[in-house]
Order: C-alpha cells, then structure tokens, then sequence
C-alpha cells in the first residue's frame, strides 16, 4: 500500500483558513477579518476591502507593488492593516512599509 507523503509545512508553519469563502493564509488572518466585519457592521469603519494592492513608486518611477490585507475607512481616515508575526517581518517588508511612508499623505501600516 502507498503511503501519502507528509504535508509540507508552509513557510512560517502558518495554517490557511477559509471564512465567508474567503481563503486566508493564516487562522490570525481570518480572525482579525471576522472582528473587521464585526466593526463595519457596527459602522465603527467602513468601506472595508482586502488584499489591496498599492503601488510602490520611488523618484517617480514604479518599482513593485504591497499589498496590504486591510484597507478600510475609520472616522473619514483611510486605515492599511496589515496581519504579521516576527517571522514575518522580512526585510523586503519593511523596505515597502518605509517607502509607503514617504509618500504624501504617508501611509501608515497598522500591524496586528
């Protein structure tokens, strides 16, 4: 009889989670989209969208994009959220989060 080989472990042994059939990389991922929701529906924030893509320019020039998990509106003000643990704090991400951050208005990136 074959033997299944063994799941292979993701990268940082995060577990994929699906809420609302929406597939999440990670179970702290779709737990902070369930209290978003939660917030929205209390009209606490609105205008809640996920994966948003924001393009990185520098000098004038497009040199990659971030996607953000969480993009919402609080008190008229535009929120980018982000869901990380200390694995994954890479270098490649805070070098987008500093760029993010000179631009006009800055954008800041809330970690959860």
């Amino acid at each position: 009889m074959k033997r299944k080989p063994p799941k292979a472990l993701s990268k940082f042994r995060n577990i994929p989670t699906s809420v609302d059939g929406i597939r999440f990389d990670s179970k702290k991922e779709a737990a902070r989209y369930c209290e978003l929701k939660l917030l929205e529906k209390a009209k606490v924030i609105a205008d809640l969208r996920l994966q948003v893509r924001i393009p990185l320019n520098v000098n004038g020039k497009k040199i990659g994009h971030y996607i953000a998990d969480f993009v919402y509106l609080e008190n008229g003000r535009q929120v980018v959220e982000d869901v990380k643990s200390t694995a994954t704090k890479t270098p490649l991400y805070n070098l987008k989060k500093k760029i993010l951050a000179t631009y006009e208005p800055p954008i800041e990136i809330i970690e959860v």
